[in-house]
């Protein structure tokens, strides 16, 4: 019999399970949006999220990247999940966590409010039943949608980009939001060892090996590590550096950098494994050194090696290479393709978000300041 996570969580704790809340618009689903659920995930035990329905964020916020399936399923893939409420209300409401039993709401520190200026969380923090984690700073959907816009590469850098370059997005050289302006995330082997669980393969286990770029993390991508988890029981998965992905697709690929795209890959429920900067080629020695029996790959076309040859050879010849499919028609050009297609609209938004937030901000400082008084 099948035993449920509630269950579980009940089963090694002998108090009452901390039951803990969660919303959001999960745009573009990245790293920022996994890191908030890991802190969320990390005050309790229980772990629900509520997910916006295309047509609240329309109402509130404008128009999507991803449709709200789409979203539901990468929230879903996320390891620090238990469960998802589709369509749940944009304005947090008291009613929702009664209904799931749970113990308060969390959100990030930056400011989230409805089209007509009201705080989102104004139910719940006014019941005492709201706590706040800290914001994962250098991402932000914003951030992405202006990478897929700009033709430049300058995200491959840890150098800070341009300002003027950034214009079209970041609207010009006026004061801008702390939470939608443009900022750049920093790796740290501190950040690299909050997604990992160190987990190891035991000699029992079939380990499987799937490599890629996975870029612009979605549910094309989620599908397809699924299937190869579904053909071993220890996933690995190769990140490919942002050279070696620039090269076989050209322009201003990939579009998040390699750690960014790393941090993505860890927060998947499916993959017990990252391999950083993974070799193009899949050598008989690589896959002797880490015990694989399974190399994966999905029904896309195999880009050949800077030297001509197929990746994958020494996986055809050994009797071990395995085509799946992803069963989905999304990819990073199909998603680019809609924010090419819908440019004004997502620039317009992204000038109303900020415009909100910093009178929002200046609100509470002129307030902050006559209190001083």
């Amino acid at each position: 019999m099948e035993v449920s996570k509630q269950e579980e969580v009940t089963a090694v704790s002998p108090r009452k399970p901390i039951r803990v809340w969660t919303d959001g618009c999960f745009d573009s689903m990245h790293f920022g949006h996994a890191n908030a659920l890991r802190q969320a995930k990390a005050l309790g035990d229980y772990l629900i999220v509520g997910v916006h329905s295309d047509a609240e964020i329309a109402k509130n916020k404008g128009p999507t990247v991803n449709n709200e399936k789409e979203r539901y399923a990468a929230v879903a893939a996320c390891k620090w999940v238990d469960e998802v409420v589709e369509d749940a209300p944009y304005v947090t409401q008291l009613s929702m966590l009664e209904e799931h039993n749970v113990d308060f709401c969390v959100h990030g520190d930056d400011l989230v409010s409805t089209s007509g200026g009201v705080d989102c969380y104004h139910e719940v923090k006014t019941a005492g039943r709201y706590r706040e984690v800290h914001r994962t700073t250098g991402v932000s959907t914003t951030d992405i949608v202006r990478r897929m816009l700009e033709s430049t590469k300058c995200h491959f850098s840890p150098l800070p980009p341009d300002p003027h370059h950034l214009r079209p997005l970041s609207q010009g050289t006026h004061k801008h939001s702390p939470y939608t302006g443009v900022s750049k995330f920093i790796a740290t082997s501190g950040v690299l060892r909050l997604f990992s669980e160190t987990k190891e393969a035991k000699p029992t286990d079939k380990v499987v090996y799937m490599d890629g770029a996975f870029d612009l993390f979605h549910v094309g991508h989620i599908n397809v590590l699924k299937k190869a988890k579904e053909a071993g029981d220890f996933l690995i998965v190769g990140v490919l550096d942002d050279d070696t992905v620039n090269r076989y697709k050209g322009a201003n690929f990939p579009i998040m950098n390699l750690y960014e795209r790393v941090l993505s890959v860890l927060s998947c429920k499916y993959v017990d494994e990252v391999v950083i900067a993974a070799p193009e080629k899949v050598t008989a020695e690589f896959m002797k050194s880490l015990h694989i029996q399974v190399v994966v790959h999905g029904k896309d076309t195999v880009a050949p090696c800077e030297d001509g040859s197929d990746p994958y050879q020494a996986a055809r010849d050994a009797g071990i290479y395995l085509e799946v499919d992803s069963e989905s028609a999304l990819s990073t050009t199909v998603l680019i393709d809609r924010i090419k297609e819908h440019r004004r609209l997502y620039e317009d938004r992204n000038a109303r978000k900020e415009a909100k937030e910093l009178a929002i901000l200046q609100e509470h400082e002129a307030a902050s300041s006559t209190s001083q008084h």
